[in-house]
């Protein structure tokens, strides 16, 4: 608690200094005097730019809602009071969706700056309104604007929109919430939807008496209107962007705690969902522990940022009268229609039913790190991302990749026996398949337009953000990336940064105004000169990370020995144009990576570290060194290739001595020889040889690394016409692995990586029909039928008994009927994949006219079961007809950039291997050409393909001969 005395001098410290304002104003619409009224007619709309006009600045929203959850309809009026740079007659803001009833402006003195009703324009292609104004609002004077509206509830997953559970009685319940990231905000009410445009919020709902409203802040006041309503006024937010505000109106229950710091934690779910939150509310009580710790911030900051004092002040002195004092609250809430799988919204965050909720019964123990990577994961953005805000979309890198990237550092911190480390490689795996396309982004890339601002929170934001970050910590080594974090964090507290924000946190750099003398921080124009001392080299660190962010691609760094010396060279690594290729000089123009290396021997146990800027280089190792393995456990984001006889080595010593490296070394080598298979630099036969070590790995991650390359080969095989080819290779991956497959127990016992390996290695085992997986799965299905459902199946394989159990009509109808009345969402995902792995394909087809219909299968699942179905050798054309065919209902209803629509583009085609699948989808993509040149998601899944048929034409003959070599 803070005593008023200085809660008072606080205000009066935050007004002074919010009320200089050092935004450069852009030129406004030219100002007129007073002027007549003027008809709509004479009016044209009076700004052409996606981006808003910098001369008007809004400071503070007062908004109030009422939606009704019998009409599915909501009203509201907002005020914002508004900062004017420039003189002009004219606001522009957002708004999409909204019935505008009526608009005026108030001057600083609360008067009417017109008698007559303002004309409201609107700009539909743009999501604008232009309100114009008889008397010109002058530059340095604050006004207030004020607007009604009203709309219907959104269908959907964007804006304010209605949301449906189902009781176990049957009974349909209503509710509303709010998803606006990234340009939503404008469909719940007017504003200015940009992430630079921060403000504060004041919020009042009303609702009826079986519902409870939630926002960003506490309820600091609840009064009882007529017609049995009541309204809740919400304390003033802390400055935040349009996209981070939330409210919600629902009936469900909470379960509550505090973190040692004060903060108040309630998890909310559907009333009969309410056991499930306990698991989430024992992480995110950890989480905010541990980021509060980690950080050295509280969340969150006692700072109110006001520029207004005087609506501060009557804020303020409406709390203590009221007698009310609250504590700082962090509330997570389950919707069950939800399309992405969390959002951050400051205070509220809302997730996925599967993101948050926990039934130990039910849910397996991939359930359970997905749930707490999902809140680190969400919570971390309390401070990177709401705290301090990239300054546009085209940064969005520094909000997501921080994110994701603390998901790993926190969960290993406060759940060690998950052992997430062992994750953070499939991360970056995952970055690498993506980035080695030709179609690929830079990081930090140009995003104008709300389809290429959707597209923008992708593979290479969040994965390749985290990877990049990774690697840059352990260059600059843990103590100087947290401290320069944290420097970030503090320095733009309550505002927005950009990429150079961050090198200068990092590097210890300052603004001039800044400056103090010493190593501990340096004016910007001294960086270059004195930036970070690291293993005896000076590194500019801006002109390092500007080569990983501002350009597309992944570097290929290939070694070979020459005596006591390495020789390096670096280039781009791609997997759809290769090196014998015509076009192979023209993409490898202009790329130049900053590569911070490193390598160790067979000499020493120390790990050694180089910084590689240029083209080609050398590294002293001495004669007596036998081996070396560059990139230590992949904490670098390179792919390496070992040239001339380099491959021999690494082979022959993972024969002879595989625990001589670590288990991310391992998994790392056997990710870069599949790779460079792909890519032309190293023949298949090579790289299978390399994995025959594999029966004496104990460690799971390399394990199921080398596994994991032979299904994706036997998935892409299976669906061609190739039946001994895929018999061939069936039988290898069951002879192969035979012994690990048969170690394994139909339990829930184990660690976590024991249990991981038994969900994946009896998941592949039944696919390929080996009889004692088949003969156990089936009997365990048949027993769970009789007990109708009341036997409690081992969780981490019930996907698997599932899928086998579903492989006839009294099994699959037996799972739809249970997917009805589940309560479990966890238990619900595992019944989709199992019905989507049915070999009929009139219910494959059923189950994808049932994820459209949208009414047993929610919407927000269609993504996934169409990703399903066309993952089985019965389903995948199903699939890709399906998306073609019902391509405008999609769209309409998922928006065009969303992570559905690209989810369904790669799930689709991420298989075909023919030339002439190729030219069909290409095909199809130039009936929608208008759409698919939006979409960088219809690029990708043209690489992909082209990679695939590539890999197919030079690889199949390959794998034939060594399978023959191989299958006794």
């Amino acid at each position: 608690m803070i005593p008023v005395g200085l809660l008072v001098l606080l205000a009066v410290k935050v007004f002074l200094v919010g009320s200089q304002t050092s935004e450069q104003a852009t030129n406004p619409p030219s100002s007129t005097g007073e002027q007549p009224p003027l008809a709509d007619g004479n009016l044209s709309f009076p700004w052409s730019r996606l981006r808003l006009p910098r001369y008007i600045v809004p400071l503070h929203y007062h908004l109030l809602l009422h939606p009704n959850l019998t009409t599915l309809r909501f009203t509201g009026s907002v005020q914002i009071q508004i900062d004017v740079h420039n003189n002009t007659n004219w606001v522009v803001l957002h708004s999409k969706g909204l019935q505008i009833s009526k608009a005026t402006i108030l001057d600083p003195d609360l008067a009417h700056v017109s008698d007559q009703v303002l004309p409201v324009l609107h700009n539909p292609s743009h999501e604008q309104i232009g309100i114009f104004s008889p008397r010109v609002l002058s530059s340095g004077q604050k006004y207030f604007l004020y607007i009604e509206f009203e709309a219907e509830l959104a269908d959907g997953f964007y804006g304010f929109y209605k949301s449906t559970y189902r009781t176990s009685e049957g009974e349909i319940r209503n509710l509303a919430s709010t998803h606006f990231e990234p340009t939503s905000a404008r469909m719940a009410f007017p504003c200015f939807d940009e992430p630079s445009f921060k403000a504060n919020f004041s919020v009042r709902i009303r609702r009826s008496p079986e519902y409870i409203s939630l926002s960003n802040m506490p309820v600091i006041k609840t009064t009882p209107l007529s017609g049995k309503l009541f309204e809740d006024q919400f304390a003033p937010s802390v400055t935040m962007s349009t996209y981070l505000v939330a409210f919600i109106v629902c009936d469900f229950k909470s379960v509550s705690a505090t973190t040692s710091s004060g903060v108040k934690v309630s998890i909310y779910a559907a009333p009969e969902k309410w056991k499930q939150t306990h698991y989430a509310l024992e992480v995110a009580v950890k989480m905010l522990d541990f980021y509060e710790e980690y950080f050295n911030i509280r969340y969150p900051l006692p700072k109110q940022g006001y520029i207004n004092f005087l609506s501060y002040v009557l804020c303020l002195v409406f709390t203590l009268y009221s007698s009310l004092l609250f504590h700082p609250l962090a509330d997570l809430i389950a919707i069950p229609d939800f399309q992405v799988g969390a959002m951050e919204n400051w205070g509220l965050t809302t997730y996925r039913e599967t993101s948050l909720l926990y039934e130990p019964l039910t849910s397996s123990i991939s359930d359970k790190l997905w749930v707490t990577m999902v809140i680190a994961h969400e919570l971390a953005h309390q401070w990177f991302g709401n705290l301090v805000t990239m300054d546009w979309w085209n940064d969005i890198w520094l909000n997501e990749g921080f994110a994701r990237y603390m998901e790993y550092i926190s969960v290993e911190a406060t759940y060690p026996d998950l052992k997430v480390e062992e994750y953070l490689l499939h991360t970056c795996f995952a970055a690498v398949g993506l980035d080695s396309l030709n179609s690929s982004r830079p990081i930090s890339s140009p995003a104008e337009s709300t389809t290429q601002i959707e597209e923008m929170f992708d593979t290479v934001s969040y994965d390749k953000g985290a990877c990049v970050l990774h690697m840059l910590r352990h260059f600059l080594t843990e103590e100087v990336f947290q401290g320069g974090t944290v420097r970030y964090l503090r320095k733009y507290s309550y505002g927005n940064a950009n990429n150079q924000d961050l090198w200068d946190s990092l590097s210890n750099t300052c603004s001039e105004d800044d400056f103090t003398s010493g190593k501990h921080c340096y004016s910007s124009g001294q960086a270059s000169k004195n930036a970070y001392l690291f293993a005896g080299e000076h590194l500019n660190l801006t002109a390092m990370m500007n080569t990983w962010t501002l350009q597309k691609g992944i570097p290929l760094v290939t070694v070979s020995r020459k005596g006591p010396r390495l020789l390096l060279r670096q280039n781009r690594f791609l997997r759809t144009v290769l090196p014998s290729d015509p076009q192979w000089a023209a993409v490898q123009q202009g790329f130049l990576w900053h590569i911070p290396l490193t390598y160790k021997t067979d000499t020493s146990n120390t790990i050694h570290r180089h910084l590689m800027t240029s083209p080609t280089d050398s590294i002293h190792i001495g004669e007596e060194v036998s081996w070396v393995k560059v990139n230590s456990d992949m904490t670098g984001y390179y792919v390496v290739h070992y040239a001339d006889d380099g491959w021999d080595v690494i082979v022959k010593l993972l024969r002879e001595n595989h625990t001589a490296l670590s288990y991310k070394d391992r998994t790392h080598l056997i990710h870069n020889a599949f790779q460079l298979v792909t890519a032309g630099h190293l023949t298949l036969d090579k790289a299978l040889d390399l994995i025959g070590y594999l029966q004496k790995e104990k460690h799971i991650v390399p394990l199921l690394q080398g596994l994991g390359y032979l299904e994706v080969f036997y998935h892409i095989i299976e669906k061609r016409d190739e039946p001994v080819l895929t018999q061939d290779l069936g039988k290898y991956i069951l002879q192969f692995f035979g012994a690990v497959i048969d170690q394994q127990t139909w339990s829930d016992s184990g660690t976590v990586s024991e249990r991981r390996l038994r969900s994946e290695v009896l998941s592949l085992a039944c696919h390929l029909e080996y009889p004692p997986c088949l003969e156990r799965a089936n009997k365990l299905f048949k027993d769970w039928l009789h007990s109708n459902g009341t036997l409690n199946l081992p969780t981490d394989v019930a996907e698997t008994i599932f899928s086998v159990g579903a492989q006839d009509d009294h099994g699959w109808i037996s799972l739809l009927n249970l997917y009805k009345i589940s309560l479990s969402e966890a238990q619900k995902k595992m019944i989709l994949f199992a019905l989507a792995t049915s070999k009929d394909p009139d219910k494959l087809k059923r189950l994808l006219a049932i994820g459209l219909e949208g009414k047993v299968i929610r919407s927000q699942d269609l993504s996934y079961v169409v990703w399903m179905v066309a993952r089985n050798p019965k389903g995948y054309d199903l699939a890709w007809n399906f998306v073609k065919k019902n391509w405008d209902s999609l769209v309409e209803k998922f928006q065009l950039g969303s992570s559905c629509i690209r989810s369904m583009i790669i799930g689709t085609t991420g298989q075909f291997s023919s030339p002439e699948e190729l030219t069909e989808v290409e095909h199809f993509f130039e009936s929608i050409k208008e759409q698919a040149s939006q979409l960088r998601a219809t690029q990708l899944a043209l690489d992909n393909m082209k990679k695939n048929i590539r890999w197919i034409q030079r690889n199949l003959e390959t794998l034939r001969n060594w399978l023959n070599d191989q299958v006794k």
